[in-house]
C-alpha cells in the first residue's frame, strides 16, 4: 500500500463538507485550490503556539520566524500557550500519567479511506481524551459540538492511544481567541465510536468513491466548486415558482422565504462572475454574448517627487494634506496594550446600523418601535 499523499482527499478540515455532501470531494479535483494571506498567518499562528506550548513544557525548540507576527498574535498565541498547559495540569490531577502530544500526526483511515490529520493538542489519560484546536480566524464562529473535524481527530487519537489507556469520555475544545471563542463539547466513547463505526463509515466511502447525493447548505461555502454547483443553482431556482403565483403580490411568508436566499444568492452572482471571468481571461474561455474589455483604472502619480518638483518651480505649495492615523493602524503601531493605555477614553465605538439578518444570527436582537405609536397619546 503506497504512503498517503501529502494532502487527503477526505481531510478532517473539509469533513462538515463530505459527510453533507459526499461526492464533493471528487468534484473539487477538478478546480483550483486557492490559498489566501488569511490562511498563512493561521499557519504562523498555529507554528508560534507549537513553539510556546513546547517552551513551557521545558522542551527545546526553535522559535519561528513569519512576516504575519504581530503584538496581537503574540499576545493571543501566549493565551492559547497558557489554555493547552493549564488543561494538561488539570489532566495530570486526576492521572500523573498522562500524555500531551502538540501538533500531533492522526491516522483514522479505518473509518475514513485513507484519512489522515494533524491535531494542535492531545491530552490523554484514564479516563479521558482531549483535543484541543487553535483557530486564528476571526470571519466565522466556529463551534466544538458535533464538530466533524474534531470528530475526526478525536478517532485518530483514540486508534493511537486507545490499547494504552482506558478512555471513556472524549471531550473537544475549539479556541478561537481573536472572537472571545472558547467552545467546548464532551460525549461519551462508546456512543462516539458508534458514529464512527455507522454513519460515518458509510459517508466517508460514499465520499471516497465520488458517489451519493449533493445537498447544498453551510458546509458547501468552502468548496472549490461552489459558485457552479447544480444543487446552488437548484436551491434558488425553487424561487421562480412566485412568478407564477396569484394574486400578483407576495405573502408575508413569501417575503421572508426571498429575504433567506438574498444573502447566498449575491455572493452566488459574484462568484460565478469571477469563475466565468477566470476562464475568459486566463484561458481564452468564449462564453455566448460576453467578451473581454479594458476594465475602468483609477488615476494615479507615476512619481510623487516629480509632481513635488513641478509644484514647487510653479510655487505651488499647498499640495499635502495631513490626517489622523486610522485607529486599527495607530493601534497595530503602538501596540494594543499601549495603544490603550493611551487613548481608551477617546474611542467610541457607535451603535451600528439596524440591519435584517435571519434569526439564526448570533447577534442579540433589538426592538423596534412601531413608527404608528409614535403618535399615539399617552392615557
Amino acid at each position: 500500500m503506497s504512503s498517503p499523499t501529502h494532502h487527503a482527499l477526505l481531510s478532517a478540515s473539509s469533513a462538515h463538507r463530505w459527510l453533507s455532501a459526499p461526492p464533493l470531494p471528487r468534484l473539487e479535483q477538478y478546480f483550483p485550490h486557492s490559498t489566501s494571506s488569511a490562511a498563512a498567518e493561521g499557519t504562523a499562528a498555529h507554528a508560534l503556539g507549537e513553539y510556546k506550548i513546547h517552551r513551557l513544557l521545558g522542551d527545546k525548540f526553535k522559535r519561528p520566524v513569519s512576516d504575519y507576527q504581530s503584538d496581537e498574535m503574540e499576545s493571543l498565541t501566549d493565551d492559547y500557550a497558557s489554555y493547552v498547559i493549564e488543561q494538561y495540569n488539570q489532566a495530570k490531577e486526576f492521572a500523573p500519567d498522562a500524555t500531551i502530544r502538540v501538533e500531533q500526526k492522526l491516522d483514522f483511515s479505518k473509518y475514513v479511506p485513507e484519512g489522515f490529520g494533524t491535531g494542535d493538542c492531545v491530552i490523554v489519560s484514564d479516563h479521558l481524551l482531549h483535543i484541543i484546536d487553535f483557530k486564528y480566524g476571526k470571519g466565522v464562529r466556529v463551534e466544538a459540538k458535533n464538530n466533524p473535524q474534531m470528530k475526526l481527530y478525536a478517532i485518530g487519537a483514540l486508534e493511537m492511544f486507545g490499547d494504552l489507556y482506558d478512555i471513556d469520555e472524549v471531550e473537544t475544545t475549539i479556541f478561537q481567541p481573536r472572537m472571545a471563542n472558547i467552545s467546548t463539547w464532551t460525549i461519551n466513547a462508546k456512543e462516539f465510536m458508534h458514529w464512527a463505526n455507522t454513519e460515518l463509515k458509510q459517508k466517508a466511502e460514499l465520499a471516497f468513491a465520488g458517489k451519493g447525493t449533493v445537498r447544498y447548505g453551510p458546509w458547501c461555502q468552502f468548496s472549490a466548486c461552489n459558485s457552479v454547483l447544480r444543487a446552488r443553482y437548484n436551491y434558488h431556482h425553487k424561487l421562480t415558482r412566485f412568478q407564477l403565483c396569484s394574486p400578483n403580490l407576495l405573502t408575508d411568508n413569501e417575503v421572508a422565504e426571498v429575504l433567506s436566499h438574498i444573502d447566498d444568492l449575491n455572493r452566488w452572482a459574484h462568484e460565478v462572475k469571477d469563475y466565468a471571468a477566470d476562464l475568459a481571461i486566463n484561458h481564452g474561455k468564449q462564453w455566448p454574448g460576453f467578451k473581454i474589455v479594458e476594465g475602468r483604472s483609477v488615476r494615479r502619480y507615476k512619481d510623487e517627487q516629480a509632481i513635488a518638483k513641478i509644484a514647487e518651480a510653479n510655487s505651488i505649495h499647498d499640495i499635502y494634506q495631513t490626517k489622523l492615523l486610522p485607529i486599527t493602524k495607530l493601534e497595530k503601531q503602538l501596540g494594543k496594550k499601549k495603544f490603550a493605555e493611551l487613548f481608551s477614553q477617546e474611542v467610541v465605538k457607535p451603535a451600528g446600523k439596524p440591519t435584517l439578518v435571519p434569526a439564526s444570527d448570533r447577534r442579540p436582537g433589538i426592538a423596534k418601535s412601531n413608527p404608528q405609536n409614535e403618535f399615539k397619546e399617552e392615557n
